[in-house]
Order: C-alpha cells, then sequence, then structure tokens
C-alpha cells in the first residue's frame, strides 16, 4: 500500500473563503474515491500549517493526480510526503 502524508497551507483563495473548506474537504473524498484513492483522515490546523491529509492507494500514479487536482482547485498548496507504517519501515530495512 502507498501511503502520503499531505501537508496543506491555505492559498489566499482558500482562506477568504475558510468557511466552506470542511465541505471542499468532503468534496476531495469523493474525488479520491473515483480514482482509487482512500482518504485515511483529513485535519485542520493550527499554525504555520493549516492542515494535513492522509492518503492511501495501490497506485502512486493516483495519489499524485488527484493531488494535482487538489492543488489546480486553487484553495490550497501541499507539501506531500511519502509516509511508511513500522513493518513497511522494516521491511526496507531488511532488504
Amino acid at each position: 500500500m502507498i501511503r502520503y502524508l499531505v501537508l496543506i497551507k491555505f492559498t489566499d483563495k482558500g482562506a477568504s473563503q475558510i468557511q466552506s473548506s470542511t465541505s471542499r474537504a468532503h468534496e476531495f473524498n469523493q474525488i479520491a474515491s473515483k480514482h482509487g484513492v482512500t482518504v485515511e483522515g483529513q485535519f485542520w490546523t493550527i499554525g504555520s500549517i493549516d492542515g494535513a491529509v492522509i492518503l492511501h492507494s495501490e497506485s502512486e500514479e493516483k495519489i499524485l493526480r488527484v493531488l494535482a487536482e487538489l492543488s489546480a482547485s486553487g484553495f490550497v498548496r501541499t507539501q506531500s510526503i511519502r509516509a511508511y507504517t513500522d513493518q513497511e519501515f522494516e521491511k526496507i530495512l531488511n532488504a
């Protein structure tokens, strides 16, 4: 399973329309699902990062496609980090 932790920062457009951010997040869940990507969680945060999303899929390309679509919406900028469970990381270390 391929998993990404995605850090979110609102653009000026996203910040000015923050009241609808949860609705947009629910729409993103549907878009991701249509492309074969599961949203494990979405979180709003306080500080230098405005939110985080955890995604997983069998295909890295599918994840990157939905992230491209999310960025194209103009409401957020993303920073994506490939993430591993402890078992996946142990497998890497012992390869």
